[in-house]
């Protein structure tokens, strides 16, 4: 137990070291730097509430994978799962708003539209699912092959016919305030969907530990065949962990444009799927591990973006750290 998390603790204290390393190496005024960096986040309200929504996706992307790898497979498709829910969560809640006024529906509207959205995304994680159970399709390949196919298409919907001409931006119009998350703080973009995380972390802990279904997953995981024999149907669960993992890279989705954007930003999802994955491995595949890990991935980023702004390191330094940290997870996790 103790060398299974020992990593959370590791590879974010080697991701430091990088840090502090890179940047003696690459600023001309490393301690002003590194103070940004490390600092930055908290310096005030606003920078650090931000930070927090940074994980919010992070922790719900980690989630999917945690659920795909219990059953032994693994879900490469999360960045066009997360743009698919987005945009059908998305086009929805602007369809509610187009047919009904005021607060006709009120939270039974929101509800609507981010199932629709989380929903599509698991249906599409579950065809590859359904062809690992039918045909022994290797599922890495098909979501992944998936999320590239299904972005363009994405990319064509929000840039063609739900184009928002009257915004500067490359995006659908925006979502009405009455189908938006409550802010849990203002005037920064803190939503709700931080304590909804917090919530689907602990259901998904329970789902997996505590469940007849989860306990037949965790064993699948653990020996295929095994489970096999034991009378547990893996091809039926595989189908269904891989529609849960789906699920719940769409509810990043819907979260980020209910809660942050109002609208899809043409690829705002870039990276997320990939972050995601990264979370769940610093986190050992721990549901409620993934929180903390989720906020250490946010913090960089941020302490990046805020170094960046305010001397004259460049923001790619969070990609090389990234990159350091995916690598160390996966080689002690999967290795």
């Amino acid at each position: 137990m103790k060398n299974k998390y020992a990593g959370i603790i590791f590879i974010p204290a080697i991701g430091i070291i990088v840090i502090i390393l890179l940047i003696v190496i690459l600023s001309d005024t490393p301690l002003k730097t590194i103070y940004f960096f490390f600092i930055g986040p908290f310096r005030n309200i606003i920078g650090f509430t931000n930070m927090l929504n940074a994980a919010v996706p992070l922790v719900f992307g980690a989630l999917g994978i945690i659920i795909a790898m219990k059953t032994g497979n693994l879900n490469l498709g999360g960045e066009g799962q997360i743009y698919t829910g987005a945009f059908f969560t998305t086009i929805t809640a602007l369809a509610f708003s187009n047919f009904f006024s005021g607060q006709l529906l009120g939270v039974a509207a929101v509800i609507i539209a981010v199932l629709t959205g989380s929903l599509v995304s698991g249906v599409l994680c579950a065809f590859s699912g359904f062809c690992k159970a039918k045909w022994n399709t290797n599922e890495l390949i098909t979501t992944f092959m998936l999320s590239c196919a299904v972005i363009p298409i994405i990319n064509f919907l929000v840039t063609g016919p739900f184009l928002d001409p009257e915004t500067s931006l490359i995006s659908t119009k925006k979502i009405t305030e009455n189908m938006r998350l409550g802010f849990a703080l203002t005037p920064a973009s803190l939503n709700m969907g931080l304590f909804i995380s917090i919530i689907f972390a602990v259901l998904v802990y329970i789902f997996l530990k505590k469940t007849r279904i989860g306990y037949e997953f965790r064993m699948a995981g653990y020996n295929e065949m095994f489970a096999r024999y034991g009378g547990i149907n893996t091809k039926k669960n595989t189908v269904l962990a891989m529609a849960m993992s789906g699920f719940m890279y769409g509810l990043a989705g819907s979260i980020a444009v209910l809660g942050t954007h109002y609208a899809v930003i043409k690829e705002f999802s870039f990276g997320l799927g990939w972050s995601g994955l990264t979370v769940a491995l610093i986190a050992g595949f721990s549901p409620i591990a993934v929180i903390p890990c989720a906020l250490f991935l946010a913090w960089i980023n941020a302490g990046a973006r805020i170094a960046m702004q305010n001397t004259g390191l460049t923001f790619e330094i969070a990609f090389i750290v990234q990159a350091v940290i995916f690598l160390l997870a996966a080689r002690k996790r999967i290795g």
